[in-house]
């Protein structure tokens, strides 16, 4: 088989083909997760750095970019979808608000309290609230993954 073929069979298996392994769905999950944490640190930098909003509000509207982008690719790539999207969305929306609320926390414990500057304290956020959103989600979201590899 051409080695070209190869890279597009792990490709599949890897990213487009649905699983319920736990550990393969993490793995998707960093990839949906990482998408969505560029957008959001780009949204946040545009916002505060170059629009000069502040800090908080910044982060907030970084995180509504982040959460949509974030729904989109974990149904595409990481967990099967129950078909009530509205639902669904709501409940992943929820969670992700939880995320936001941790963030918000940290960043201003460690940045007014502790002068860290921003981006490196969303760094530290992005640690605790990546955990928090995987594990909420695949409980109370898509729970009714039942697939195979």
């Amino acid at each position: 088989m051409p080695f070209h073929k190869k890279i597009i069979q792990l490709l599949h298996f890897l990213i487009i083909k649905k699983t319920d392994s736990g550990l393969l769905q993490f793995f998707r999950y960093l990839i949906a997760g990482g998408s969505a944490s560029a957008a959001d640190f780009l949204m946040l930098f545009v916002f505060y750095k170059t629009l000069g909003l502040n800090y908080l509000i910044a982060a907030a509207l970084g995180f509504l970019v982040g959460v949509l982008t974030n729904y989109t690719i974990n149904v595409l790539i990481v967990f099967e979808s129950g078909g009530k999207k509205k639902t669904e969305f709501s409940i992943f929306a929820l969670i992700g608000i939880g995320g936001l609320l941790w963030t918000e926390l940290i960043l201003w414990i460690l940045h007014d309290h502790f002068s860290m500057p921003v981006m490196l304290a969303k760094l530290f956020c992005f640690v605790l609230v990546l955990n928090w959103n995987f594990f909420m989600r695949k409980k109370f979201v898509f729970k009714k993954t039942k697939l195979v590899v």
